[in-house]
């Protein structure tokens, strides 16, 4: 009877919450990464350098990291469905303002305004997931979730591409279009959250009775469980040494995760490619990484191990950025690309199932915030040392492999953080 309720309760949830956050995420990471495209275009109407338009790229990370935590904080005491609709339309707002941007200046102000209004829904998703599904269920689930980034490039590209092909129409340029359509979408969507989503269990009015009950008994045993070993407080989860060796991590994954974002475009591009032609084939590389990280996702669920399925994914990754640097044609260059989508989209999930583990309540909101706040500067720092690297020698090789070595210091971090780890109640890879 446990069993059949709980496949049926997973179930009802997985199917209520899963697409449209999945849905939420697509839109935030188009409009978050989408300057990739409107560069091919942008950066010579408006004068911008490698390096100016990297540094640019990357500064939306600085505004991230200083309100990251706070609003994350915040969604843990006011709610999800209210903050998470905040943070959509204030985006929208920002992201559909980049069209009427004129130089540097405005430029990078606009970036990092978009930063700010961002900051939190990422791992505001992460803690709202932790209130919902068990821990053994969580990588999956978060891999679903995470799968948007990938298939916003796999179906966003060639939309971007596109927008980019209405130069001239009402006087806007392509990449005017391109910003305030695909900033549309936020703003709408930032209204549905408000009527759609649930806090939390027990106000799930959309399950019945004995479902709700049993939700909320399961998720209440599991932080009981680990209430003697979690960090529950804010500064602990702050302070905790797991959570900063997390934040290195994924510092890595994320310099490799925004530099595809940022620059794959164009360094499609530059073998004489029209827009509409770079749409499609940055498609393909992203394609081959959402079926990946599913896979690879349940895998790490299945078996309970963490550590190397954190450890080769970056690894992948590493080869894939130093093989991007050493391809001459089309096709070696989106083998390359799909070897670093593959391997940055599926270190990801079984990365974010670990700081669940030993934390809960406002520590594991503040935790989850910094890990991100923290780890998502390797989004300021790939991006714009492959900008300021190609003013400096004309070519995105040495940038590449900057990014590359990043990945290799994330294996490796993970492999003494394992080691450092101490399992005393649960099997060694839950505890990773």
């Amino acid at each position: 009877m446990a069993s059949e309720i709980q496949t049926r309760v997973l179930r009802k949830i997985t199917w209520r919450i899963v697409p449209f956050i999945m849905l939420l995420y697509f839109v935030a990471f188009i409009d978050r990464v989408n300057i990739g495209f409107a560069s091919l275009t942008m950066n010579k109407d408006i004068g911008l350098s490698p390096a100016v338009y990297g540094f640019g790229a990357g500064i939306f990370f600085w505004g991230y990291f200083l309100f990251e935590v706070p609003s994350n904080i915040i969604l843990h005491k006011i709610g999800a469905r209210i903050w998470i609709a905040r943070v959509m339309i204030t985006w929208g707002l920002v992201s559909a303002a980049m069209a009427f941007v004129q130089g540097p200046t405005g430029f990078y102000i606009l970036r990092f305004l978009l930063g700010v209004a961002e900051a939190g829904f990422f791992p505001g998703i992460i803690l709202y997931l932790s209130y919902w599904f068990p821990a053994r269920q969580r990588a999956a689930v978060t891999a679903l979730f995470m799968a948007a980034a990938p298939l916003s490039t796999v179906l966003g590209s060639p939309i971007s591409g596109a927008l980019l092909e209405m130069d001239g129409l009402l006087g806007f340029k392509g990449w005017q279009w391109l910003f305030v359509l695909e900033a549309l979408p936020a703003v709408l969507l930032g209204f549905v959250v408000l009527g759609f989503l649930t806090d939390r269990p027990e106000k799930a009015k959309w399950l019945a009775h004995d479902e709700r009950r049993w939700l909320v008994e399961a998720m209440n045993a599991e932080t009981t469980s680990k209430a003697a070993t979690a960090s529950h407080s804010i500064w602990r989860g702050l302070a905790d040494p797991r959570v900063l060796a997390l934040a290195l991590i994924y510092f890595g994954t994320s310099a490799g995760l925004y530099t595809l974002g940022v620059w794959a475009p164009q360094i499609i591009k530059q073998f004489g490619l029209s827009s509409l032609q770079v749409g499609f084939l940055n498609a393909l590389p992203a394609t081959a990484a959402v079926v990946a990280m599913i896979l690879w996702a349940r895998h790490s669920d299945r078996t309970g191990e963490r550590t190397w399925h954190v450890v080769w994914a970056c690894l992948i990754a590493a080869a894939g950025l130093a093989y991007a640097g050493l391809a001459t044609g089309v096709v070696a260059v989106l083998v390359a690309l799909a070897l670093v989508n593959i391997g940055i989209s599926s270190a990801k999930p079984p990365l974010w199932s670990m700081p669940t583990l030993f934390l809960s309540g406002p520590a594991a909101a503040a935790g989850i915030a910094t890990i991100n706040s923290i780890g998502n500067l390797g989004g300021f720092v790939g991006p714009a040392m492959i900008g300021w690297i190609k003013d400096q020698t004309g070519s995105f090789v040495g940038g590449l492999y900057f990014v590359s070595g990043l990945l290799v210091l994330s294996a490796v971090l993970t492999l003494l953080l394992s080691r450092a780890q101490s399992a005393p109640v649960e099997p060694v890879p839950q505890s990773h």
